[in-house]
């Protein structure tokens, strides 16, 4: 049946009456947009590289301007600055205003309200030099490249003798997009009935800052590198949060985590490691918790509805120019959690799945890592 389908749609004739035909135009003029739009999708994300980069959504926060207000604030050209503008109006980044002006279009005006994002966007020019050539990356013909480097935990046994100055840039990173996760997690869990969470690769000590708001009477830990964990005790005491949260810095390929708390949190961990190392934390962990205690992992999943092409197209090749991790099913977690010694493993709601989902696990009354 499929392979009938496939030889139609492929058919020209068949493209040529549907697309002239009046009740099958709008689908066959969809499905081609759609198609174009992955043909040309490099193009647009260069576009809004071009407007992120030279911060043009911040130029026109506060009212809108002519192409050649914009074209002074800008290092281009006025006939550059026309170029650009427009590609962005076509993106629905901008929008025509009258006499000729531009404002902030829907797109715009979300990606200015979120920091996070933008981040991305500007850090995305690494992620472009490295899939170059991305049929050599999948052969594995190239070496580690600009992500490798950028995130030098990867796949590094002594990650735990990393220097600040060389955590520093992804700590930034995971800090300005935690937020939007976060907002995820405490959508789909609350932390009320916990007494202490240990939070596993906490980076700056953005996840617990924001869990700690909504849970007062929670005691928290964070485990990391012990240079991140020195940025996440300072954030602490900027945010008065140290008589209640503290910092530990180590590494969990080497060293055994902190012990105490009754729920343990992986935020954008596992999908960075490869299955034994995920293997050798997950045990860690079960070992930390208490028969009935709680795992709570929050990243994105490969193969999640309606978030299928942030799973298996763009993590699966960042992680694979990362050199390190893979985007996981929920049922192959779902196996990893169980060889580990978890049960009542559970996949929670969330309103966004394309930013993280999250699953809830229990530490099993039989420890199996002990049997």
């Amino acid at each position: 049946m499929l392979g009938w389908r496939d030889s139609i749609l492929s058919n020209q004739s068949f493209q040529r009456f549907v697309g002239n035909f009046a009740l099958t135009r709008p689908i066959a003029r969809r499905r081609a947009g759609a198609l174009f739009d992955l043909c040309a999708g490099f193009v647009y994300s260069q576009v809004l590289f071009s407007c992120v980069r030279l911060k043009l959504f911040d130029q026109v926060a506060d009212g809108p301007l002519n192409s050649a207000e914009l074209a002074s604030r800008l290092p281009l050209s006025v006939d550059a600055t026309l170029t650009l503008l427009d590609a962005a109006v076509s993106l629905q980044l901008l929008q025509r205003r009258s006499d000729g002006r531009y404002g902030l279009g829907s797109r715009g005006a979300a990606l200015r309200g979120n920091p996070g994002v933008v981040a991305m966007i500007e850090h995305h020019a690494m992620l472009y030099d490295d899939l170059r050539d991305p049929i050599a990356l999948l052969r594995g013909d190239v070496g580690a490249g600009q992500l490798a480097a950028y995130w030098p935990y990867a796949a590094n046994r002594k990650s735990a003798n990393l220097p600040r100055q060389a955590i520093a840039p992804y700590t930034v990173l995971m800090a300005a997009s935690q937020p939007m996760i976060s907002q995820q997690v405490l959508s789909a869990y609350s932390f009320r009935r916990h007494r202490c969470l240990l939070d596993v690769g906490g980076g700056d000590g953005s996840f617990i800052a924001a869990v700690a708001a909504e849970t007062p009477k929670l005691r928290c830990v964070l485990f990391d590198l012990p240079a991140v964990a020195d940025q996440a005790s300072e954030r602490f005491r900027a945010e008065g949060l140290s008589s209640r949260a503290v910092a530990i810095g180590g590494s969990f390929l080497a060293n055994r985590l902190p012990e105490g708390a009754d729920i343990v949190s992986l935020v954008r961990v596992i999908h960075d490691h490869d299955d034994a190392d995920v293997m050798t934390l997950l045990r860690a962990i079960h070992l930390s918790l208490p028969i009935g205690g709680t795992l709570l992992i929050a990243e994105p999943i490969s193969g999640v509805r309606g978030a299928e092409p942030i799973g298996d197209a763009y993590f699966a090749f960042y992680l694979l120019a990362m050199g390190s991790g893979r985007p996981r099913t929920f049922a192959r977690l779902r196996d990893m959690l169980t060889e580990a010694g978890f049960g009542d493993i559970a996949l929670r709601p969330v309103a966004m799945p394309m930013l993280a989902s999250v699953i809830a696990a229990r530490k099993s009354d039989i420890d199996v890592n002990q049997t």
